[in-house]
């Protein structure tokens, strides 16, 4: 049975169509074909060499380690996803993989399992940020190998200044549909505790700025790391853009770890080391505060030594 709020293939088209044209209206070309893996030249590298370690480590199918990316949009897990592509043990399964995602969410989970136990790679990177909401869940699937799961975070002015420019007035129009209690199934409103949804109804949507709105989505969704019992597991990293664009080297060597993974320098080749550019938005004080307080909550835990994290 169809969903009624899922828009028809037209609509899904011509929405992904006007998006693009404003990302690259606002971002330029260039970083619309990186963000998007566009180029040929590129894919068809990385394919030819997964390949050629698919031939030099022959692995029985059934054993990959599955990785959850997750974390909110625009908070670089493009990045990220783009370094571990560079390891020939690692395969995607990025958001515009057809055989796990449709529209961007994950398919059943049994289709899904199917996929990651067919991989003859060491690890099957999946990266269901619409499903941030399951991490737990998808740590314990039967049938597959412990996984492991990296949760993304970014710069809450960073991030809310690339999803207004990306997406609009999403995040006010979702956050009104929670206040209103006509979310329904979206992903937007799943698993959000008693407390976080009176918040959001005791915000005035009509008068919100969509950065706001971002900023106040970032809280909202960022605050399931905490409320889904995450933030100590063994299995779950937190992972700072601002860390890793600050320092490549050393926060993929930390993800490495992580994972077990070689560490490689080709895995964040494309990073250029940069110091953070603050440049606060004019976010409603309220909405600042609570941010303000989950980012130092975020960059503890981020900051622990891995050991600790792992018990």
């Amino acid at each position: 049975m169809a969903d009624p709020d899922e828009p028809s293939a037209l609509a899904y088209t011509v929405r992904r169509v006007v998006r693009h044209t404003r990302w690259a209206r606002t971002e330029g070309i260039r970083r619309l074909v990186e963000e998007d893996r566009l180029n040929p030249v590129e894919r068809v590298g990385t394919a030819l060499a997964k390949r050629r370690w698919r031939r030099a480590n022959p692995t029985p199918a059934g054993r990959a380690v599955p990785v959850w990316l997750v974390g909110l949009q625009r908070s670089g897990t493009n990045m990220l996803t783009r370094g571990l592509d560079a390891a020939g043990a690692v395969e995607v399964r990025n958001e515009n993989d057809r055989r796990v995602f449709h529209r961007f969410q994950l398919r059943p989970d049994p289709v899904v399992t199917e996929v990651i136990r067919r991989s003859r790679h060491r690890y099957v990177l999946v990266k269901p940020l619409c499903q941030t909401h399951r991490v737990d869940e998808l740590l314990a699937l039967p049938g597959l190998a412990p996984g492991r799961a990296v949760w993304a975070y970014r710069d809450v002015d960073d991030r809310a200044r690339s999803e207004v420019a990306k997406f609009g007035e999403a995040n006010l129009r979702a956050l009104q549909a929670v206040a209103k209690g006509t979310i329904g199934d979206r992903w937007q409103g799943q698993r959000l505790d008693d407390p976080t949804r009176e918040l959001v109804a005791s915000f005035d949507y009509g008068r919100m700025s969509p950065h706001t709105a971002a900023a106040l989505f970032w809280y909202v969704r960022n605050s399931l790391l905490f409320t889904l019992g995450l933030a100590d597991r063994s299995d779950v990293l937190l992972s700072s853009y601002d860390a890793l664009v600050a320092d490549p080297a050393g926060t993929t060597r930390r993800l490495c770890d992580f994972l077990d993974l070689p560490y490689d320098a080709g895995l964040h080749a494309h990073v250029e080391a940069r110091a953070p550019r603050r440049n606060p938005l004019p976010i409603d004080d309220r909405v600042r505060a609570l941010c303000t307080g989950l980012t130092e909550r975020l960059d503890a835990v981020a900051g622990r030594p891995l050991e600790g994290q792992r018990g």
